[in-house]
This record gives structure tokens, C-alpha cells and sequence, in this order.
């Protein structure tokens, strides 16, 4: 803390240096002034937490100075010393503020306890205005954050609109008597990691930034307003009072200023005037349509209306169905040179019509998700987890272009779409490859457990592909079924145990892996012709 002493005599100011425990009190700067006016033109640059005066001076009493801190220095505490016992000059000394009223000579315990006092009082006003200050600086920051929320509503939560326009009337975000709206949407692409890079990685000082450029080009909110949309952290909306003025003009401003500082220029969706605030949710939905659909084979276009949906509406009918047999015959073949040519040839389709869309590209992509689901479902439903566990870490190292980027980039799309497929292919290689090599190990497998109870699943469940494989399998390389392959085999154990004549039949149909005899019986009768004691007689006693 800084202290003033204000008194015309020296041997007083020095007598106020040498009474006073400064340190005790947290005092640590002192300066002195010979009148009143000579202290006025000091507190300005020294600025004291305290002032200790004199109330009769030749160059400016004590009363003048007093006036000036409370006109001028609020927040500094003073006490004056005196040698007049005047009610007038205590009266004073109280009306301004003052901590207390001394008499000379100094009594050393009364000036220490006045100025102990001052600086508690100062100490504890400080602190609270440094609350207050905190308070206020918070407030001002959560005042655009609860004014977007606010908007926002405007959008989100049709129930309430009115309640929510009186609000934002009363608490002036937005002038008083808006008849009709004009709501544009501006896309932020988030995957723009140069613009991105610039701001720290930070989206939201982006957004700030872009909001701000935005409202500096509308030019105050009697003509509308911008504003970060809660509904999408990837959005900004302009609302646009009255016709005010034209949201060409006003985007293309806004285009202007970003394409200066960050060298790209942004895409928007607008409507026609609507009445306000019942038509903006109608509108928002309409915007985001615009831009759906807005064609990405356009580089000179930056505002998008619904009409341009209307013109393009129809221009192609070519969809991931016209192309989805061909894929899968390539895949499954492992053909590179057809894998490469569809997994590319598809985006020139759309080139060859003049029109692709972000709507476009994100159905082609979720139906291209599904189709590898599908896929690796019909190969191996048993793998087909495990795969697409592996295909989706691959995906982190092949992400899709952003359908919401400024313009598409056709050699990135293609680039994508090949790497997706080659490493869907590699994929089913391995499955393939795994099959051929597990087919040879399950009629091992068989024949090394033919005597245990087996089934068509339990050798699925253990190889890990599916039933309808190991059954198809069967029968194109044994023209039998894997059920009649078994029986097959364990007959002909059973055969071979009929020429032991000290095996029972309970014990030889246990062996091969059939627990009831008479069930044995009647297979083996079935396969040969004979039950198995006739078999017995007629070829084992020969």
C-alpha cells in the first residue's frame, strides 16, 4: 500500500514518518506534500490507498483536498490531523469520508489505530471490488453465450418463440418491432485443418472470429444479426431484419473480408422473407436444403437458395444400387484392375451429368458402409466382427473428404474410394484364404474326433466360419452333405471294429461316436443293406 503525509510544516511530516508503524500496517511507499494543491497534483501518478493531511495549509487547506478525494479518488481512506478543535472541520472531515479527526500534538497509539483502521476499510472495499469485478468480467463473457442461446431458441424451441423474442427485445439483442426475417446459414467446414491450425486447433475462437466478421459486415443489429447456432457448433446464422438490407450484398462482404485474412470463401444457405419469429424454423430447415443439395461442380457460386434444388432436381438418377453388383463381383474375385476401375469410375458419372451434392456424396458413402457390412456378413458372418473391427482402425487412417467442403476435390473422393475397397478386398482375401486352408483342417478335424458328438455348428463355432460354408463345401467337393460325411466315416470305423468279436455293439457304436445302439443299428442298416450282426456273419466269419 502507498501513503501520502500532507502538511506544510516538515518537522510535522516528519514527526507523522516517525509515529506511524508502516510495516505493521502494509505500508511499503510513503511520500510527502508541503500544501493541499501540491498533494492533488501527486495523487493522480502515486496514487495512495491513504492520505494523512493537515486541515489549515496556505496552498490549499485540508477541506479543498478532502472534496477532491471524494470527487476524484473514491476508494482512498484519509485522516486528518489538526491543531483546531472546530466541530466545523470534524463535520467536514465525516461528510467526506473521513477515518478520523487528530489533534496535535500526535499521540503515537491514536494515529497507529486510525491508520490501522483506514487500511482494514480500504483492504476490505478492495476485496469486494475485486468480487464485483470478477462478477462483472464473468457476466460479460457469459453474455454472448447466453444471447446465442437465446437465438437459438428461436429455432429449437417453437413452443416458447414469443417469450423468447420478448427477452431478447428486453435485454436489446434485438430491435422491437421485427415484422419479417431473412435467415442465412453459413457452413463451416470442419475439417479444414490449415484455417483450423491458425486458431490453435481452438473451433470456438474460429466461430468467434467468423461471427464477428459477420456482424461487423451487417452493421449493427437494427439491421439483423449473427450468431453461433446451438443446434450445430459447425454453423453461424444471420438473421436479417425488414429488407434492411440484401444478403447477396452482405455474404459477399463477409466473403470478401475472409478471402483477405484467410484466403477461402464460405458457402451459404438462404431463403426468401419470412414472417418473424414464426417462420424461421421453416426457413432453417430450407437453408439447410440449399446446401444439401447445392452443387459441388460449381466453383463461382457462394449463396444457395431452394430453387437451385428445383434446377437440379432430376439431373441424375445414378445411385450406389447401379453399381453395387459390380463391386461385390470385383471384390470377391480380388481383381485389381476392376477393383480400381469402379472404385473411381463411379465419381465420373456425376462429372460426366454436371451435378453432385453434399446429399449425394453422404448417401454414397452410408451406402457404401453398408454394403461392407453386408458383404463380409455373406462371406463369413463368423469373421465378420472381427474384420470390421479391423476395417474401422483402417478408416481412421483413411477418413472420407468432407462432403461440406468449400468445392470437391474428385482425386481425393477417388483416392478414398479406392483405398476403401482395396482394404475391404484384402480383407476378403484373407477370409478366402482362410477357408481354403480350414476346410483341408476340418476334415482332419472330423476324422480325429469322428468318435465325439459333433455338429455342423460346434465345427463352425471351432474354425470360425459359417455353417452354410462348411455345408456348401461339402458338397461340391464330396457331392455329399457334411452329415452324411460323418456317418460315412464312422460306418466304416464301425466296419472295421465288427471283426473284433469280443466288441459288443453297444461298445462299438459308443466308439465310433453314436451312444444308442439301436440308432446305430438302424443308420447302419440304412447305409448297408445289413444290420450290423448280419454284416458280421456274412463278411467277418468268411
Amino acid at each position: 500500500m502507498r501513503a501520502l503525509i500532507v502538511d506544510d510544516e516538515s518537522r510535522v511530516r516528519k514527526a507523522i514518518r516517525l509515529l506511524v508503524n508502516w510495516e505493521e500496517h502494509g505500508i511499503t511507499e510513503i511520500e510527502e506534500a508541503e500544501s493541499g494543491k501540491k498533494a492533488i497534483e501527486m495523487m493522480s501518478e502515486f496514487k495512495p490507498q491513504l492520505v494523512i493531511t493537515d486541515m489549515m495549509m496556505d496552498d490549499g487547506d485540508g477541506i479543498e483536498l478532502m472534496t477532491w478525494i471524494e470527487s476524484f479518488s473514491k476508494t482512498c481512506k484519509f485522516i486528518v490531523i489538526s491543531g483546531h478543535d472546530d466541530f466545523e472541520y470534524m463535520r467536514h472531515t465525516v461528510q467526506c469520508g473521513g477515518i478520523d479527526y487528530i489533534l496535535k500534538p500526535i499521540d503515537d497509539d491514536i494515529i497507529n489505530t486510525a491508520v490501522a483502521t483506514a487500511t482494514k476499510a480500504w483492504l476490505a472495499e478492495e476485496h469486494t471490488r475485486q468480487v464485483q469485478l470478477e462478477q462483472s468480467i464473468k457476466l460479460n463473457e457469459l453474455k454472448p453465450v447466453h444471447d446465442e442461446k437465446l437465438l437459438s431458441r428461436l429455432i429449437d424451441d417453437p413452443t416458447n418463440i414469443h417469450y423468447t423474442v420478448q427477452r431478447l427485445q428486453r435485454e436489446r439483442v434485438i430491435p422491437d418491432q421485427i415484422k419479417n426475417a431473412q435467415l442465412v446459414i453459413l457452413q463451416i467446414n470442419n475439417a479444414d485443418e490449415p484455417l483450423l491450425n491458425r486458431f490453435g486447433n481452438d473451433i470456438d475462437l474460429l466461430l468467434y472470429t467468423i461471427e464477428n466478421i459477420c456482424n461487423e459486415c451487417i452493421g449493427g443489429n437494427t439491421n439483423g444479426i449473427a450468431f453461433n447456432y446451438w443446434g450445430s457448433f459447425e454453423q453461424i446464422l444471420l438473421l436479417l431484419w425488414d429488407h434492411k438490407i440484401d444478403a447477396a450484398h452482405v455474404t459477399n462482404q463477409i466473403n470478401d473480408a475472409i478471402q483477405m485474412l484467410f484466403s477461402r470463401k464460405f458457402h451459404f444457405g438462404t431463403t426468401t422473407m419470412g414472417k418473424f419469429p414464426s417462420s424461421l424454423a421453416n426457413q432453417y430447415d430450407e437453408a439447410i436444403r440449399a446446401l444439401n443439395h447445392r452443387n459441388l461442380l460449381d466453383f463461382t457460386t457462394y449463396l444457395h437458395n431452394v430453387r437451385e434444388v428445383e434446377q437440379f432436381k432430376g439431373r441424375t438418377s445414378y445411385s450406389f444400387a447401379d453399381v453395387r453388383e459390380e463391386w461385390r463381383v470385383a471384390l470377391i474375385s480380388g481383381n485389381l484392375h476392376f477393383i480400381e476401375q469402379y472404385s473411381t469410375s463411379w465419381l465420373q458419372q456425376f462429372v460426366n451429368s454436371g451435378y453432385i451434392s453434399p446429399y449425394i456424396l453422404q448417401a454414397w458413402l452410408e451406402d457404401m458402409f453398408s454394403f461392407r457390412h453386408s458383404l463380409l456378413q455373406e462371406i463369413s458372418s463368423n469373421q465378420k466382427n472381427e474384420l470390421l473391427s479391423l476395417l474401422e482402425q483402417q478408416d481412421k487412417l483413411n477418413i472420407p473428404p468432407s462432403i461440406h467442403d468449400y468445392s470437391i476435390k474428385i482425386h481425393d473422393w477417388r483416392q478414398w474410394a479406392l483405398q476403401f475397397n482395396l482394404d475391404l478386398s484384402q480383407a476378403i482375401t484373407s477370409i478366402q484364404q482362410n477357408k481354403s486352408r480350414s476346410f483341408s483342417d476340418i476334415v482332419s478335424y472330423i476324422e480325429l474326433h469322428y468318435n465325439e458328438e459333433l455338429t455342423l455348428q460346434d465345427i463352425a463355432d471351432t474354425f470360425l466360419i459359417s455353417r452354410e460354408y462348411i455345408s456348401r463345401k461339402f458338397k461340391q467337393d464330396y457331392a455329399i452333405s457334411f452329415t452324411e460325411y460323418l456317418t460315412s466315416f464312422r460306418l466304416n470305423k464301425a466296419k472295421a471294429l465288427l471283426r473284433n468279436h469280443n466288441l459288443k455293439l453297444n461298445q462299438i457304436a459308443e466308439m465310433v461316436g453314436i451312444a444308442d445302439v439301436k440308432y446305430f443299428s438302424k443308420v447302419f442298416k440304412k447305409h448297408e443293406g445289413l444290420t450290423p450282426n448280419e454284416y458280421r456273419k456274412t463278411f467277418v466269419n468268411r
